[in-house]
């Protein structure tokens, strides 16, 4: 199912363009926030996760994430920010898609590579979404 949130041209082109931002989670009113490379697909967002980090636990325990994807300089902030619903894919042919496009997009997945079951990917569906300095 599609999501039902839909990007701007502006922000679909910002989400495109970038590679990093910062994911949130928590567990027990906890919260825990760490820079991940993401990928934008179709109104989606993906990342990479080991399965012994916080963040893979945190949202195995509460799928509500948050991710902040922004750009801060003295000409201008730029930034979009999403809540969303994570899911967690540790194998099978999204597995397989996913891999394939961080192994071409990303230098450290070929220097470091994994197979299914090594790591997963989340899959986050966004539910609210914010931007600001983008057209």
């Amino acid at each position: 199912m599609p999501p039902s949130i839909k990007f701007t041209s502006g922000e679909k082109e910002f989400l495109k363009r970038n590679e990093a931002c910062r994911l949130a989670t928590s567990y027990r009113d906890v919260p825990h926030i760490v820079p991940v490379s993401y990928l934008f697909e179709d109104g989606l967002f993906y990342f990479a996760t080991d399965f012994d980090t916080k963040k893979y636990n945190n949202i195995k325990r509460n799928n509500r994430v948050a991710l902040a994807i922004d750009i801060y300089s003295s000409v201008g902030n730029k930034a979009v920010c999403v809540m969303g619903t994570a899911k967690i894919i540790e194998s099978g042919k999204k597995f397989r898609e996913l891999y394939d496009i961080f192994h071409k997009r990303f230098e450290w997945v070929r220097r470091d590579p994994w197979k299914e079951r090594e790591a997963a990917f989340v899959e986050v569906t966004p539910i609210k979404k914010v931007s600001w300095g983008i057209r």
